[in-house]
């Protein structure tokens, strides 16, 4: 058995988890700054990396708390070591280190993006990941840093089929909901206020999708674009001031109908590649993951024979469990992370996966 004490703070979620071989939550704590950020209308980095140095103690011992363990009984330290806000890492990087070498436990650095495609199976028998049955996999990974599609084979090798090439969805439907005046968090109040709207009322464009008589070129078949929908959106909103129609109507059949357009892509592009690629099984995870339209609509398409992990809404959202999870298979291989461990800000290029 190994328990695995993980830490997140890659931008405004103070989050601390004690995870049992991989898979079994025995304690996951999140302290959220969103009243923090909420009127800058956006996360502030060096606001966001002070209020981490303020919750990291207390989200831990939370977490060592509700699990019934003491730091005694952990096996080692797991932190998000990027992507994400260099300020921000470095609190819970540096938190971690402190942790690990005061109780001389191994340490190890966790990819947030690959945490969150291993935030489906958290919970779970993770004997699906060691059938080959399972494979190709093809996660699609959508948050506010991240709109990307990963194919995975059954020997843990993985290629980035696409990515978005300016706006991730998270951050497209965070700045629709800005230019709507509907609040912060936007991916949240977008959903609400979409729900009893009409989609159909107003058509956005589907970029990259082979619409608008434009031919898509090969390089652009699973890439994603999220900056035309929201450029879309703004005239939409002028020209909709400007003939005095912004009722609570309007209003909702505009967050519907946008809100629509970013999941339609988002779906299309996944059913594309599970078709070109003969995948087996389909992975959505990050914190978009967490939208209804988008688990109903890609629930409803998928083929029968595909079967589906949707991440559960707790795990889609950053969170330390799903970092404890995946850094149980580091534990297992002895691949541990020096002192000098340093964050970084970008995703690099990923070529292979620790669970598989």
């Amino acid at each position: 058995m190994a328990l695995i004490l993980s830490l997140e703070s890659s931008c405004d979620e103070s989050a601390a988890a004690i995870v049992e071989n991989g898979c079994t939550v025995l304690a996951s704590e999140v302290a959220s700054q969103i009243a923090r950020h909420a009127p800058h209308g956006g996360v502030v980095p060096e606001l966001a990396a002070r209020e981490h140095l303020k919750a990291m103690t207390p989200v831990t011992e939370n977490a060592l708390r509700t699990a019934g363990v003491t730091l005694q009984d952990i096996d080692a330290v797991a932190v998000t070591q990027g992507p994400g806000l260099i300020p921000a890492l470095l609190v819970g990087i540096n938190f971690a280190k402190g942790v690990a070498q005061a109780n001389k436990l191994p340490l190890i650095g966790v990819n947030h993006f690959l945490a969150h495609i291993y935030g489906a199976f958290l919970d779970s028998d993770l004997e699906i990941l060691r059938n080959p049955d399972t494979y190709p996999m093809l996660a699609l990974v959508v948050s506010g840093g991240h709109t990307s599609l990963l194919l995975i084979g059954k020997d843990g090798a993985a290629h980035q089929l696409g990515c978005t090439l300016d706006d991730a969805a998270g951050e497209a439907l965070d700045k629709g909901a800005k230019l709507l005046d509907l609040g912060y968090p936007g991916g949240p109040v977008m959903q609400r206020t979409a729900e009893n709207g009409d989609s159909a009322r107003f058509e956005f464009p589907r970029p990259l999708t082979g619409g608008a008589g434009r031919a898509l070129t090969p390089e652009n078949l699973y890439n994603f674009s999220f900056s035309g929908i929201k450029t879309a959106l703004l005239y939409h909103v002028r020209r909709s001031q400007d003939a005095g129609i912004c009722d609570e109507t309007w209003l909702r059949d505009t967050a519907a109908g946008f809100q629509e357009a970013v999941v339609d892509v988002l779906v299309r592009k996944t059913l594309t590649a599970v078709k070109n690629h003969g995948v087996r099984t389909v992975v959505v995870a990050g914190g978009v993951a967490c939208n209804a339209r988008l688990r109903q609509v890609i629930s409803e398409k998928l083929p029968a024979k595909v079967a589906l992990k949707l991440a559960p809404p707790k795990y889609c959202t950053d969170n330390a469990a799903m970092v404890g999870g995946i850094a149980y298979h580091a534990w297992k291989k002895q691949e541990f992370s020096e002192l000098s461990m340093d964050a970084f800000a970008r995703l690099p290029q990923i070529v292979s996966v620790p669970f598989v």
